[in-house]
C-alpha cells in the first residue's frame, strides 16, 4: 500500500512538471534552447511510471514470500505474481471495487491487507466464504457440516530461523475444487480467550460474516492467520496468487503454478 502511495505521488509530481512546462515554461523558452533538466527527467519518467502504476494496480503485482506460514505450497524466498483483476478492479489506496469480476473461492491462495494493520500485505489460503460454518477440531477442517477429505503424504522436514530442523506431517487436503498439501505439527496452539482459535479449541462452530473471508496458512501450526486476528473484509482483498517467477535459492521452483 505504501509503495502504491509513493508511485501516485511521483506520478502526480512528474505529470505536473510536464504540464507546467507545456503551459508556461515552453512559451518563454528561446527557440532551440535545451529543456531544464527537471523537465527532461519528468518527461522521461512519467510514461514509465504511469505504465508500471497501471499494471501493478489493475493487472499483476509481484510479491516476495517472507515466511514459512504457507509451506509446503510457498516457501520463504519465493517471488510470486498476484492477479489484481481476478477479484475485480479496485481504486488504488482506497481499495474500493469499481468493477466487480469474481469473488474468492475456497482454496484460493490470496493476498490481502492485514486486518489489524492494512499497511501490511498478507498471503493465506481461503478456507471460509461469507456465511460458511467452520469447525477446526483435532486439526481437521469441517465446512458446513462436511469434513474435508485429507490423505497422508508422509513426513516433511524444513529449516526454521536459527537453523532449527522441524519435522511435520504432510497431508493432501481437498478444499473446494483445489487439492493442496498442508503441514501439521504435534503441538497445541496458544490463542487469546476471544480468538477464533480458542473457539475452535472449545469445539465451537464459527460463522463467517457477510462480506468477509476466513483464511488459514497451509503450515497449519506455524501460521498467524484468521484463528489469531479474525476475518478478512472484502475491502482488504488485493488479488489471487498464481505463479512463482523467481527463487534465488531453489531454481526448480521458478515457473511453478500456485494451487
Amino acid at each position: 500500500m505504501m509503495f502504491a502511495l509513493f508511485m501516485i505521488v511521483i506520478l502526480v509530481v512528474t505529470g505536473l512538471i510536464w504540464i507546467f512546462d507545456i503551459l508556461v515554461l515552453r512559451k518563454n523558452r528561446p527557440i532551440g534552447a535545451d529543456e531544464p533538466i527537471l523537465v527532461e527527467y519528468a518527461k522521461s519518467f512519467f510514461p514509465v511510471i504511469l505504465v508500471v502504476f497501471l499494471v501493478r494496480s489493475f493487472v499483476v503485482e509481484p510479491f516476495k514470500i517472507p515466511s514459512g506460514s504457507m509451506m509446503p505450497t510457498l516457501l520463504a524466498g519465493d517471488y510470486i505474481l498476484v492477479n489484481k483483476f481476478t477479484y475485480g478492479l479496485r481504486v488504488p489506496i482506497l481499495n474500493n471495487t469499481f468493477l466487480a469480476v469474481n469473488h474468492p473461492k475456497r482454496g484460493d491462495v490470496f493476498v490481502f491487507h492485514y486486518p489489524p494493520d492494512p499497511s501490511i500485505d498478507y498471503i493465506k489460503r481461503v478456507v471460509g466464504l461469507p456465511g460458511d460454518k467452520i469447525r477446526y477440531q483435532d486439526k481437521h477442517l469441517t465446512i458446513n457440516g462436511k469434513p474435508l477429505e485429507v490423505r497422508s503424504v508422509g513426513d516433511y522436514e524444513y529449516v526454521m530461523s536459527g537453523l532449527n530442523i522441524m519435522t511435520a506431517k504432510e497431508y493432501s487436503e481437498q478444499l473446494g475444487t483445489v487439492k493442496h498439501d498442508i503441514l501439521i505439527h504435534d503441538v497445541i496452539g496458544n490463542y487469546d480467550a476471544n480468538s477464533i482459535g480458542m473457539k475452535f479449541a472449545n469445539n465451537e462452530e464459527v460463522v463467517v460474516p457477510a462480506g468477509h473471508y476466513f483464511a488459514m496458512g497451509d503450515n497449519r501450526d506455524n501460521s498467524s492467520d484468521g484463528r489469531v486476528w479474525g476475518f478478512v473484509p472484502e475491502n482488504n482483498l488485493v488479488g489471487k496468487a498464481f505463479f512463482i517467477w523467481m527463487n534465488f535459492d531453489q531454481g526448480s521452483r521458478i515457473g511453478s503454478v500456485i494451487h
